[in-house]
């Protein structure tokens, strides 16, 4: 992204996980913890248990309750948010982001997080990281009771934040919700082609991307 399209923006929306924060943490929590800790309560082995929940994701994606930390309780009944206490030291920046927002900062932009994270698991990695400090607001998904995957989430957002959709950037890991801002109207979009540090890069995307930060030029 060059110096004549930062002159562009005032509004800079930042996904939390995947873009800001390692995927990793998440999906090592979702994909090993939290079956290994049904395994154990239901007397299952941890591939089986791994399975039985994937039945369970089955069309949800996309929606709130996806991302709900209280339909997980509920579902599996166990402690969903407690877990991921358990293993809070896989909370971690991704690379360059403390640099990269530092920069922003010094050009005038308007940082908000923009996270379909429920606001437990918001305010466990605030925690963490301190990351709120470096913006100018967080804003959850379950704020507006509408995932970024809807429309009616930039609706919610625009009121709420009155920005230019034109002269506004959206940075996201996620190609369902870079799609759903496109057809909103978000007038920049970039994608996050390395959410998970212990996984392999996928730049398989229709908008245009970076692996880390440092990749943009100022």
């Amino acid at each position: 992204m060059s110096l004549t399209d930062w002159q562009q923006i005032d509004t800079v929306l930042l996904d939390m996980d995947g873009t800001l924060l390692d995927l990793h943490f998440d999906n090592y929590f979702w994909l090993d913890h939290l079956p290994a800790v049904y395994a154990q309560q239901h007397g299952l082995g941890e591939e089986e248990a791994l399975a039985e929940l994937n039945k369970s994701f089955i069309g949800l994606r996309g929606t709130l309750d996806w991302y709900c930390l209280d339909y997980w309780t509920e579902l599996t009944g166990l402690p969903i948010a407690e877990l991921k206490r358990d293993v809070q030291h896989k909370i971690g920046f991704r690379p360059h982001v403390q640099d990269f927002l530092a920069r922003l900062k010094q050009l005038g932009k308007r940082t908000v997080i923009v996270t379909n994270a429920h606001r437990d698991s918001v305010n466990l990695k605030m925690e963490r990281t301190a990351l709120d400090q470096l913006v100018d607001r967080v804003i959850s998904s379950h704020d507006y009771r509408e995932p970024k995957e809807s429309q009616a989430f930039w609706d919610h957002l625009q009121r709420d934040e009155g920005f230019d959709p034109a002269r506004t950037l959206l940075i996201d890991d996620s190609q369902a919700v870079l799609e759903s801002a496109a057809r909103w109207g978000i007038g920049f979009l970039l994608a996050i082609f390395h959410p998970d540090s212990q996984k392999e890069p996928n730049s398989d995307s229709h908008f245009p991307g970076i692996h880390h930060f440092d990749e943009l030029d100022f």
